[in-house]
């Protein structure tokens, strides 16, 4: 039987995938984006929207939406002569709230699908060759089963994953990356965050707010070094002073260990070795692209040393008809830049003239205050 034909397929259904595969079926080319993650979908179904949506931006900004409600509730009011009693917080309420969103706005994404008439497939995307100008793209599903699906132009957006550091087994439970960090069914009395990037502070901020004592451990000697020298001496004063974050900087993590009563960091600071005892961790020391497993060596794709997929400005890899967007290739892992150039590449596909101007991408921290 013959394979299922393509003029665009793309591997990943994040931000940078979903929108090139809706732009593309916009500009009339037949369509199939794969996605394999199901994410916490309860009836286990692929979910679209990759890490943003499910595990990312979207959920944290939730919490951090409803911490900032409590915190406002705990200590803001009383200027306004508003009396709130007693204060809790129902840690699983606000949890749900957050599911709620994230359930909404990836559904979302599939009736977009549905509407641009772009074919999803569920499954796991690679390449399995070329054959009379036509790629050749194997979907394997959970259960087993696979099929492969030719395609004349591939975009691959499979974006990126949380990296782990060698000695501290994430199990996201009691050690996080950002996944379990956004599903705590309680407020930790004592937070270790490694980490003081964007992840680190947002979800240390999301949970001292909420009453847990949070120490972060940056390797780095300087503060938010993507940040301004006087926005980050000024953000320093506000997090450590004023909301109560403890934040070491210059630390070497040596390792952590776990029992019943939490979680003991090793670590130094260049004068001897110290602990750190918490009872939950999130270890947020940045991102790896997903190019394991994409079958890159079956057709030659090339990878660099940080195995992201080498393009040229306009998102082109350097196999024929094969691009690349999003968390995968250089540049700022953000989710608007992946979307900016999914839409480039859709429009270059269609011999328009496509284009990301790399000069004018935001970056936010939303801390409190945000720091852009």
């Amino acid at each position: 039987m013959a394979n299922k034909q393509f003029d665009v397929v793309v591997i990943g259904g994040g931000p940078g995938g979903y929108v090139a595969a809706i732009r593309a079926a916009q500009l009339g080319f037949n369509t199939a984006c794969v996605e394999f993650e199901s994410f916490a979908d309860p009836k286990g179904e692929v979910r679209l929207g990759g890490t943003c949506l499910n595990v990312g931006c979207i959920p944290s900004k939730a919490l951090l939406r409803s911490s900032e409600l409590y915190d406002e509730a705990a200590h803001g009011f009383v200027m306004h002569g508003i009396s709130a009693g007693e204060l809790k917080m129902d840690v699983g309420t606000m949890i749900r709230r957050k599911d709620n969103i994230v359930a909404q706005l990836t559904g979302g994404i599939k009736g977009l699908f549905k509407k641009n008439k772009v074919t999803l497939l569920a499954g796991r995307g690679r390449f399995a060759g070329r054959e009379n100008e036509q790629w050749q793209i194997q979907v394997a599903a959970k259960d087993g089963s696979s099929e492969v699906v030719d395609a004349k132009h591939v975009i691959v957006a499979t974006g990126s994953s949380p990296r782990h550091l060698d000695g501290i087994p994430v199990d996201n439970q009691v050690i996080c990356d950002n996944v379990g960090a956004l599903s705590f069914d309680s407020v930790p009395k004592r937070l270790g965050v490694i980490g003081a990037g964007v992840i680190g502070l947002e979800l240390g901020s999301v949970w001292k707010r909420l009453g847990s004592d949070v120490t972060i451990l940056e390797a780095l000697p300087d503060f938010l070094g993507v940040a301004d020298a006087a926005i980050a001496k000024e953000a320093w004063k506000v997090f450590t002073t004023k909301q109560g974050l403890k934040i070491n900087l210059g630390v070497n993590i040596h390792g952590a260990k776990q029992d019943k009563k939490g979680v003991t960091i090793e670590y130094d600071m260049g004068e001897g070795n110290l602990t750190l005892e918490v009872d939950r961790l999130i270890v947020s020391v940045g991102r790896v692209p997903n190019t394991a497993g994409l079958g890159a060596d079956n057709v030659g794709l090339k990878i660099d040393q940080r195995g992201r997929i080498e393009v040229d400005e306009h998102c082109r890899t350097n196999l024929e008809n094969v691009w690349a967007v999003g968390d995968v290739v250089r540049g700022a892992m953000l989710a608007h830049k992946g979307m900016e150039e999914g839409v480039m590449v859709a429009e270059l596909i269609a011999g328009q003239a496509g284009h990301v101007n790399y000069d004018t991408i935001p970056y936010v921290i939303y801390t409190h205050p945000e720091i852009a």
